[in-house]
């Protein structure tokens, strides 16, 4: 037989785009249109929120009056909103035929969620449905009566397009505040339109088996027998009269779409799906309505098919609903309770795992879990992060603390480099805990189950011989929309058909369960799930990094001594309300593109903005607890939060601070100045950059001889693409020493001040000694105003190490300072906390940081044989999409290099330079609400019990990566104790003896205490 396969291909797509899809809706008439354009801050005060949202409530959209507008004309400026009234009446010779509204806005269909949006509503305030480039019919009659009046209301968002076809190109539309008002569309149909099931049925029936044909071998004979068919189907459509020859063209396909899969297919659970970024390419008050849009479509759809499930994750969203749209709230409330509509992940946003610190972590868990707890009694066992840019090695006990065991992601298929080799497998993290978890192989969390996208799902898992399940999370997301009936009716098809992998709409749960009770001895991956990509995420935005981390310091601190004044002084009030609110703002921030820096500018804009309100507002509480606790004198009181002792002041306490001898401060034989205490010896020379930092106690010098410490570099930084995401390793190609000082000289106190110009910017640094100090500490304040370049501070030692540690949620994690794989090669850019550590058996040095979490290690070997290793921090980008202002302006960081530090030493100082000591005058010491025995267990949270009970909850791990023994003793009559859960729900009893409760833990153990007082 001839092979005119290519032929009938091109016959099938040119039929369906001309003929086809066309007659899905063969007559129309158009709607009458009014458009209403919400004004912006101002006229009413009662309306002062939601106006200052760029929104108004529903029932002033709805009553608004507006002027007429026709398909054509231009409409919505950039982050504007308008109310259209569209109205009409359904022809009577209609009657008895499906009707539908079409309603297109002037959408692009290849941008679903990144461009304007509607969301319908009844003239009675009921949503309906949103509208998006992939779903514009909304059901007006099926059947209709014939004859009806027609009137809906749309809330239409002009969100303008950012990431288009040519993509990261700098735009100011990023921020309503430099935006233009020009309108961005053009209304381009607004009819009532007969809905033709049978023609539309046949789109999808051709659609599924050409998409199948195409990844079928073309020696199959399967794929052979499929263009037969198609072939004949179409032969039997009259092109002038699709519609009255549609049900005949379906009736030659019968045969092919009845042939059953072979029973070894592959399984794929379809998750009814539409990951929502909390803010992305536009701002928060965006995807409150985002996701009203989105899950109005998705009630809708489970009204219609009883085999769907939709699954949506972050508690903070489905608060928004809640809060802001109870009409959308109300029919999303009875869908869970039908058990279709998943509450999914358990987390309060789909958060960045990797900089978040310990506490932070946990609480993502603590609030989300307890969202889906206390509104459905629902509790999530999996975590769900599809989008979040690799995965620290802290997270599995913390999962398994929350009372969860699963864990699904689909980045990690993004990685550049290497290809990871399982699809489902158990994770390890530090201490130990062991995960299942699954990276779905259809490697999108956008599936629109195209034949090619389950293919690839089957053909790419990994896991073949022992496993046959994988899950596809299907519907289009980033900017929401979710599942469409196409996708839904693809999915029936493709439920039991010859070529393909089974198809069945599943829950998470249903999933995770049959996945792993077929798999008994999944692979074992251990440490961290680095993402090879997205790198410089850890230093965008350098801002909202530092907001963050201030923040989860404040919360520290608000708990611990709000905790301490409630059960110390009878009259203080405990401010649960206020930290409740406040740690899920913190925790909103740390979503996967506003922590790492990802954002459009408005969205920094007001991140900034919101970590400075709740800085005064934590650090009111601090005062006001530690005022109550402090009583009435004129002793200058040092307050502790750290969980060490620090200058005489036990952890967790407050007393009169002892204050060692004032460090030596000298000149320096051929320039600079020499700063000297009891322990450490640290030479600068006179260009302003660290020659010597000698360990008196030790005897060993940290600076190697070729190279100075405290080196500013520079580098340009254009990526190929995802340009605040990413960092390409060619960057390193081209440096330049940032040597020349403008001046270097003494500074306030035991301190040398150096100031360095360079392009357009200016940088600034304090070196300071402290009296009885091991470290050196060192302040950079940058007025940054580069473009497309990357600032880094560079540290070069005298170590010979193959290994580093870097601090990570309730541990620290070993990283290779060689590139002999290419994964290691691929990590050259990683993140830390509070601290880096290198060590040669008995000697090692750390550097500490307040806020940033990039850095990279380096090695080389000198000619005298020695090993240099540089590890480098990284301050500043200034990546010009989706902000083309990133990180312009003043910044202030502080670092602390640390000679002769142990890793304890590395944690000890870490938190020294996070926390601050505070000074308040009072009447005497204050003696701390729990106190621990031993450095290795550091106490991560001291507050009282969220249920209101006033139980004490102490949260603590083991720091130093070995065994503990610890004895922790409560500065308050206990009663019992109960070791506890995340969510502070009793797993074990526990025992006090002698008014202490005795610890042993693993290494990096973590635990929660709940202290009952009596």
């Amino acid at each position: 037989m001839h092979d005119d396969r290519g032929l009938v291909e091109a016959r099938l797509k040119r039929v369906l785009d001309e003929r086809v899809r066309p007659a899905v809706y063969p007559e129309s008439v158009p709607l009458d249109v009014a458009v209403w354009v919400a004004p912006g801050v101002g006229a009413s005060p009662a309306r002062a929120e939601s106006r200052a949202r760029g929104t108004v409530p529903v029932e002033e959209g709805l009553a608004a009056k507006g002027v007429s507008i026709a398909v054509g004309d231009p409409w919505g400026a950039p982050w504007g909103t308008s109310w259209f009234r569209v109205s009409g009446r359904v022809p009577k010779e209609w009657a008895g035929r499906h009707v539908e509204a079409v309603l297109d806005l002037g959408f692009d269909e290849n941008m679903p969620g990144f461009q304007c949006e509607g969301l319908v509503y009844r003239p009675d305030g009921t949503p309906v449905k949103g509208l998006n480039p992939r779903n514009q019919g909304v059901r007006i009659g099926a059947p209709a009566e014939g004859g009806e009046e027609v009137c809906l209301h749309i809330e239409a968002a002009s969100n303008p397009v950012l990431l288009d076809y040519h993509p990261f190109v700098p735009t100011r539309l990023g921020d309503i505040e430099t935006a233009h008002h020009d309108p961005l569309y053009r209304l381009a149909r607004m009819d009532l339109a007969v809905f033709d099931e049978t023609v539309w049925a046949l789109v999808i029936d051709l659609e599924v088996l050409g998409e199948l044909m195409h990844e079928l071998p073309v020696g199959s004979g399967r794929r052979w027998d499929i263009l037969r068919a198609v072939d004949r189907a179409l032969d039997a459509l009259d092109l002038q009269d699709v519609n009255s020859t549609a049900a005949a063209a379906r009736d030659r396909l019968t045969e092919v779409l009845a042939s059953p899969a072979e029973p070894s297919a592959h399984r794929v659970s379809a998750v009814g799906h539409a990951h929502i970024d909390s803010a992305w390419l536009w701002p928060l008050r965006e995807t409150v309505r985002k996701v009203a849009r989105t899950t109005s479509n998705m009630t809708a759809l489970l009204e219609d098919e009883p085999e769907f499930v939709f699954a949506m994750s972050q508690a903070q969203q489905w608060a928004w609903i809640k809060d802001h749209r109870p009409e959308v709230w109300a029919k999303v409330v009875k869908a869970v309770a039908d058990g279709r509509f998943v509450p999914a992940g358990g987390m309060w946003v789909e958060a960045d795992t990797n900089m978040p610190g310990s506490e932070a972590m946990a609480r993502q868990f603590v609030h989300g879990k307890r969202f889906f707890i206390d509104e459905f009694g629902v509790e999530n066992e999996e975590a769900w992060l599809p989008d979040t840019f690799g995965f620290a090695a802290g997270l599995p006990q913390i999962i398994k603390a929350a009372g969860s065991k699963w864990l699904l992601t689909q980045k990690i298929s993004w990685s550049q480099t290497n290809t990871f080799p399982h699809h489902t497998f158990l994770w390890e993290g530090i201490d130990g805990t062991r995960i299942f978890t699954h990276f779905p192989p259809v490697d999108t969390y956008n599936c629109a189950m195209k034949g090619s996208e389950i293919a690839h799902a089957a053909r790419n898992f990994k896991d073949k011989g022992v496993a046959r399940h994988s899950l596809a999370p299907t519907g289009w997301g980033d900017g929401g929309g979710g599942t469409t009936r196409e996708m839904i009716a693809k999915a029936a098809r493709l439920r039991n058909l010859e070529g393909s992998a089974r198809v069945a709409w599943e829950t998470p749960a249903d999933f995770f369960t049959k996945a792993e009770a077929e798999y008994a001895n999944p692979p074992v991956w251990v440490g961290e799930l680095y993402l090879e990509l997205h790198r410089a995420t850890l230093t965008s935005q350098a801002k909202t990094k530092q907001g963050n981390r201030r923040s989860e310091n404040l919360l520290r601190e608000a708990e611990l001594w709000s905790a301490t004044a409630a059960v110390r002084e009878p009259e203080f009030t405990y401010p649960y309300e206020e930290l409740d609110r406040i740690w899920k703002t913190v925790l909103l921030h740390q979503f996967h593109d506003i922590l790492p820096g990802s954002s459009i500018a408005w969205v920094h804009r007001e991140a900034e903005q919101t970590y400075a309100a709740l800085a005064g507002e934590l650090t009111a509480l601090i005062e006001r607890a530690q005022r109550a606790l402090a009583g009435e004198g004129t002793q200058a009181l040092v307050f502790n939060a750290t969980p060490h002792r620090r200058h005489g002041v036990a952890a967790g306490g407050a007393a009169v601070r002892a204050r060692g001898e004032k460090p030596a401060l000298s000149p320096r034989p051929g320039g600079g100045f020499v700063l000297a205490n009891e322990r450490l010896r640290v030479e600068i020379d006179g260009r302003g950059l660290v020659v010597s930092a000698y360990d008196l106690a030790a005897g060993r010098e940290t600076i190697p001889p070729d190279r100075p410490a405290n080196l500013l570099q520079i580098h340009p930084d254009f990526p190929n693409m995802w340009d605040a995401w990413d960092v390409d390793a060619f960057y390193r190609n081209t440096v330049t020493d940032l040597v020349e000082a403008d001046e270097v000289v003494v500074g306030e106190g035991a301190s040398v001040r150096v100031t360095r110009s360079f392009g357009s910017s200016k940088v600034t640094q304090t070196l300071t000694l402290e009296p009885d100090s091991a470290r050196l500490d060192i302040v950079t304040e940058v007025d940054w105003h580069e473009t497309e370049k990357f600032l880094k501070l560079a540290f070069p030692l005298d170590v010979h190490a193959e290994r580093y540690a870097s601090e990570t949620q309730f541990g620290h994690f070993h990283r290779a300072t060689h590139t002999n794989t290419s994964w290691e090669s691929a990590k050259f850019e990683a993140c830390n906390h509070r601290f880096v550590h290198l060590e040669e058996p008995g000697w090692g040095v750390a550097l500490v940081t307040d806020s940033t979490y990039g850095h990279d290690v380096t090695r080389t070997v000198r000619p005298d044989a020695g090993t240099t290793t540089t590890l480098r921090v990284s301050l500043l980008r200034a990546p010009r999409f989706p902000d083309p202002e990133t990180d312009q302006g003043p910044h202030r960081f502080r670092h602390a290099l640390v000679p002769g530090a142990t890793i304890g030493d590395a944690v000890r100082e870490g938190y020294g330079v996070n926390l601050p000591e505070r000074t308040v005058p009072g009447a005497g010491p204050v003696a701390p609400l729990v106190t621990v025995d031993n450095d290795a267990v550091v106490v991560t949270a001291v507050k009282l019990a969220d249920d209101g009970s006033g139980d004490v909850v102490v949260r603590f791990h083991e720091a130093h990566g070995g065994r503990a023994r610890a004895a922790l003793t409560p500065g308050f009559a206990a009663a019992s104790v109960t070791v506890t859960d995340l969510l502070e729900r009793p797993l074990s009893e526990g025992e006090l003896k002698d008014g202490a409760v005795e610890v042993e833990l693993r290494p990096f153990e973590l635990r929660t205490l709940r202290l009952r007082r009596a």
